[in-house]
Order: structure tokens, then C-alpha cells, then sequence
């Protein structure tokens, strides 16, 4: 590295795709930009002393009031194209999860709404790449 590149900020996050037997999964309406207004997996920042299978436990409770032990969450990948993001550098580690159709969800601090969805019904576009992570969890479980 040479004296004028400066290493570049990169943030680690974690996101969960939250799926019923039945093929539904849950997503979040994004109530803040970027992507405001768009549907999303739940997900967030990893915090500080925090694993990203632990943050994507806290993210999904936080999220929409879903609980799930955060050793029943597989990784599915991590993610990590430059473009990823409008706001920079982001690093997402992926995880599935199966949950009960009756499940009860509530839309947390950071989501306008949050809902099941059939995967043969989606959102027309998911922010982010998250139907790239839809699709490799898919793959996953099936």
C-alpha cells in the first residue's frame, strides 16, 4: 500500500431470511433511506462484542418481534459487493432461519411494516441485494 491509499471503511452488518415450512418469508418496509419505502430482509449492524449470528437474532427481534435462538440460524454466505450499498462499504453475513407460520410478528423501531410474504408473490423490488440473499437461502433449504 503506498502512502496515498487510505484503507477503506467498511461496515459489518448481518441480515436474516426468516422463512415458513409453508414458503413465506418475512420482509421489513424500510422506513428510513436509503431504499425508504422498499421491502428488506431484517437485518443490521453487527455491534460491538457481537458475533453476526447474535446481531441477526437481536436485528430480526428488534425488527419485527421475532425470537429466534441464535444457534438455529445457518449462515447462508456473506455478501460483499463493493455496490451492495449507496452508502458505502457494507459487509453482510446471511442467515436462515425456519419459523412457524403462525408466528406472531410486530414491526419494530426500524420498520415502517413488517409481513409475510409468499415467495411465489414478492415485492416486485427487494432493497439492497437482498433477493440475491433470498435466492442463495432458497437454495439452502431446498
Amino acid at each position: 500500500m503506498t502512502e496515498t491509499e487510505t484503507p477503506e471503511t467498511i461496515r459489518y452488518t448481518a441480515d436474516v431470511v426468516a422463512l415458513t415450512p409453508g414458503g413465506d418469508v418475512l420482509l421489513i418496509e424500510r422506513d428510513w433511506p436509503p431504499y425508504e419505502g422498499a421491502w428488506a430482509l431484517p437485518g443490521g449492524h453487527v455491534d460491538i462484542g457481537e458475533t453476526s449470528r447474535v446481531a441477526a437474532a437481536r436485528e430480526l427481534v428488534e425488527e419485527t418481534g421475532v425470537h429466534v435462538a441464535a444457534a438455529d440460524l445457518r449462515q447462508i454466505g456473506v455478501f460483499d459487493q463493493p455496490s451492495r450499498d449507496p452508502r458505502g462499504r457494507y459487509v453482510t453475513v446471511a442467515y436462515v432461519a425456519v419459523v412457524s407460520a403462525d408466528t406472531t410478528i410486530t414491526a419494530g423501531d426500524d420498520a415502517h411494516t413488517a409481513r409475510w410474504w409468499p415467495l411465489d408473490d414478492l415485492p416486485e423490488r427487494l432493497a439492497f441485494d437482498h433477493a440475491d440473499i433470498l435466492s442463495a437461502a432458497l437454495t439452502h433449504t431446498h
